[in-house]
């Protein structure tokens, strides 16, 4: 079965809380398994707008759905999450961002994949180099990806931050109501 990636991510409310209610919201989703979540990093915002520090993860998930079909679960979920329409690149309760799917490259309107700046943000890169290290993007690997954007944006800090471990692992067990 085809697997993806996707990162999730909150600068608002209880972030920890709204990681894991995420996490199990896409594992009680038809149609997606979660294979493997990152360590959680906390980070400072990407895009110029003033606002909180960010809880960042990824997940790597086998599913049937299609990339749009995907693309509409992960909205959902940020939906039930309690996600508000802000400006661009601002703060928000819950993204999940589909970043790579095994087989897919598109560009619609709705959907870019791989994840059009995946390779400029450590943010992404380093929890993605902990569930697929060995997934190429542009010829070379997540994990090489992210140690030269360690070694060079000093700026783009992230930070593992050991929380919310116990509660990652019950949101993000595998349930057997799949199809």
């Amino acid at each position: 079965m085809p697997e993806a990636c996707l990162g999730l991510g909150a600068n608002l409310g209880d972030r920890e809380a709204s990681l894991c209610n995420a996490l199990a919201a896409l594992n009680a989703t038809p149609g997606i398994r979660i294979l493997a979540v990152s360590r959680v990093f906390r980070t400072a915002p990407w895009g110029g707008v003033t606002q909180p520090d960010f809880l960042n993860l990824c997940v790597r998930i086998e599913t049937p759905l299609a990339p749009l079909d995907l693309l509409a679960a992960c909205k959902a979920v940020e939906q039930q999450i309690g996600r508000q329409p802000r400006e661009r690149w601002g703060p928000r309760e819950m993204d999940v961002d589909i970043l790579m799917m095994q087989g897919a490259e598109m560009t619609t309107p709705e959907l870019i994949l791989p994840h059009p700046r995946l390779t400029e943000r450590r943010f992404v890169l380093e929890p993605l180099a902990d569930v697929a290290p060995d997934w190429l993007v542009g010829g070379q690997t997540v994990s090489a990806h992210a140690e030269a954007l360690r070694n060079t944006d000093p700026v783009q800090a992230c930070v593992a931050q050991e929380i919310a471990f116990e509660g990652l692992k019950q949101a993000s067990r595998p349930t057997t109501n799949r199809p």
